[in-house]
């Protein structure tokens, strides 16, 4: 059986994983690391959630929220080449965490008004080793850089606003797989160490205007990844992601004494009741020599548990569809759609978000050389 990297109609941007938990965006994919030879990709994709809710007033009935998560971009590259029989080299870019709430100023909604966004890059550079045609293992460094504000507002008072600075910081990764390339099978574990981020945050407030530092941990992570001929020129893929959330606060000093001071028994303005574990099962298929396509389903669990203004989602339930064009022997296009159903979840200010959902669709260009 061929190897079948050609149904890496591996849509072209992390897909389902930009509706993912916490701020996950990208899912982190390492799969550049794995193509044959020498690899160039860039890729495109752009997610249109439409997460709505209302607060159920006991005198005004329902005040409606409106979509509060606009439509957001993202962009990606890799570039791999062989160093060696033995030894390989990726370097990857990508937008891995990311978050964008607005929940308009036009709205009776308890905290209509407020807006929030975080930004991040992530440069990661690995090198592979591989002992045989069957096992290798690899690790790499990651650089991320990352930025946030927050403006929110309490009936029509904006109350509090924050902006970081722009930080830089280091993590690594570091993994094993397992092949069997007569029957294009590929089995991949990688760790992603967490990443400490140092932030000064310029708050105002009723407080004044200060500065302090703020210290944020992005999550560590472990992705698995497995796919295996199954018949002739057909591949069944999985791919599980867990990431420890938990661990990731967003605590300004000012905002903490604010609702400290109104009594409030949780002072963060970003926190996360549970890790995360993604999951996505699918099946690709060559179709002839130049077109191939994949079909996948993906699935996060709800952790049923009330969510922050600033996060109005909880569990999905994914469907994902790509096509992938060999347009030389080295060269192709490959482009995808994905439509996600969002959980229903009740947020702290009492905010009841149902039936919501989201599409992305994504481009991706590669070349071999």
């Amino acid at each position: 059986m061929k190897t079948t990297t050609l149904l890496a109609a591996s849509l072209a941007v992390g897909s389902t994983s930009a509706f993912a938990g916490g701020m996950d965006r990208s899912g982190m994919s390492i799969a550049p690391l794995f193509e044959t030879g020498s690899y160039v990709e860039l890729s495109f994709g752009s997610v249109n959630p439409d997460v709505s809710g209302y607060f159920p007033h006991p005198l005004a009935g329902d005040l409606p929220a409106g979509d509060v998560t606009p439509s957001f971009n993202m962009m990606a590259g890799a570039y791999k080449r062989d160093l060696s029989e033995k030894l390989s080299f990726a370097l990857i870019i990508d937008q891995p965490f990311g978050a964008d709430v607005d929940y308009g100023s036009d709205k009776l909604y308890p905290v209509a008004g407020s807006t929030a966004t975080v930004d991040t890059t992530a440069v990661t550079a690995i090198l592979r080793y591989k002992f045989d045609d069957r096992f290798s293992v690899y690790g790499g460094l990651r650089n991320l850089s990352s930025e946030g504000e927050v403006s929110l507002y309490n009936q029509g008072v904006n109350f509090y606003q924050m902006e970081t600075s722009s930080e830089n910081d280091w993590g690594y990764l570091i993994g094993a797989a397992y092949e069997i390339p007569d029957i294009a099978l590929r089995a991949s574990l990688t760790y992603n160490s967490e990443i400490d981020i140092n932030f000064t945050a310029d708050e105002l407030s009723q407080l004044g205007a200060n500065s302090s530092d703020m210290k944020v941990t992005m999550p560590q992570s472990v992705n698995f990844d497995f796919q295996t001929g199954i018949a002739a020129d057909t591949l069944l893929m999985f791919s599980a992601r867990w990431a420890e959330w938990t661990k990731t606060t967003i605590a300004p000093d000012d905002y903490a004494t604010l609702l400290a001071a109104m009594g409030a028994t949780d002072t963060d303005l970003v926190n996360h009741k549970d890790d995360t574990i993604s999951y996505s099962l699918g099946i690709g298929r060559r179709f002839n020599d130049k077109l191939s396509g994949s079909l996948s389903i993906g699935y996060e669990a709800a952790n049923n548990k009330v969510s922050g203004n600033l996060s109005p989602t909880d569990g999905y339930k994914s469907i994902t569809a790509g096509l992938k064009y060999q347009i030389t022997e080295q060269t192709a296009i490959a482009g995808g759609v994905s439509y996600a159903w969002i959980g229903d979840t009740t947020t702290s200010v009492g905010g009841q978000f149902e039936d919501n959902s989201a599409i992305g669709v994504g481009l991706k260009l590669s070349h071999h050389f």
